[in-house]
């Protein structure tokens, strides 16, 4: 059980005890009034009756006031505890949102799929990788892959020997299956544009390319550690 869980059980446990509580000395008062000594009140003077039926008149107001003062605090205790459901439930979508930026989730939705390999007149290059990566980025891009390894703002490709790709410490070779969500059109058109989109440029450099658009595409989270060192939270002092 997680620690806000916890928290609201035992908020919710305090309300039901302090309501019993309150509900307990509200009947007590209540009984008093009901138990009086009938056969007493008769053998009453009317002065005797007068002050006797001003001294029940008092508790009765007294405990209607009480009843009212314990509605309301009944009333502002639920009203915490829906308040603290409500900001439960927006620190909870903050966090959900916040992990799909970070990477930190397995996310799906429309985008597009591209496809890029070597070919006989040429191998592709880091920069062709990176190239790619910043047009969709530029275009709109919420989430992207390379061969299923999520691609991050801290994530570096390099080619050290010219021929095998790392990403995030992993290896990969031709082809590439780039995989990005977003807005499936606006994605494809920003790629497709002639002569001066990624597409055509690509090809004219004689690299197999293939665009796909999808309505459904899957991207994997990142699997690696992310450690911080060197930032801090706050201002600098």
């Amino acid at each position: 059980m997680n620690k806000e869980k916890k928290n609201k059980i035992i908020m919710t446990i305090i309300i039901g005890g302090v309501c019993l509580i309150l509900f307990a000395v509200m009947f007590m008062q209540f009984r008093t009034i009901e138990e009086t000594d009938i056969t007493a009140i008769e053998n009453m003077r009317e002065a005797e009756l007068r002050t006797a039926i001003s001294e029940w008149k008092g508790k009765y107001e007294e405990t209607v006031e009480q009843l009212q003062a314990n509605q309301k605090t009944i009333k502002d205790y639920k009203n915490k505890l829906e308040k603290n459901e409500e900001a439960s439930g927006l620190v909870d979508k903050e966090l959900k949102d916040s992990n799909m930026i970070l990477g930190k989730t397995d996310v799906f939705g429309e985008g597009v799929t591209i496809t890029l390999s070597n070919s006989e007149e040429r191998d592709v290059k880091y920069r062709d990788l990176l190239e790619l990566i910043n047009e969709l980025r530029y275009a709109g891009a919420e989430a992207i892959s390379i061969n299923d390894v999520r691609i991050l703002s801290s994530t570096e490709i390099a080619q050290p020997d010219g021929v095998l790709m790392i990403i995030n410490g992993q290896r990969v070779s031709s082809p590439y299956v780039i995989k990005a969500i977003g807005n499936q059109t606006y994605l494809s058109s920003t790629l497709s544009l002639k002569d001066s989109g990624y597409i055509d440029k690509t090809r004219a450099i004689g690299l197999n390319v293939k665009l796909e658009t999808g309505k459904n595409i899957k991207i994997l989270k990142y699997n690696g550690d992310m450690n911080i060192k060197y930032m801090k939270e706050g201002e600098n002092k």
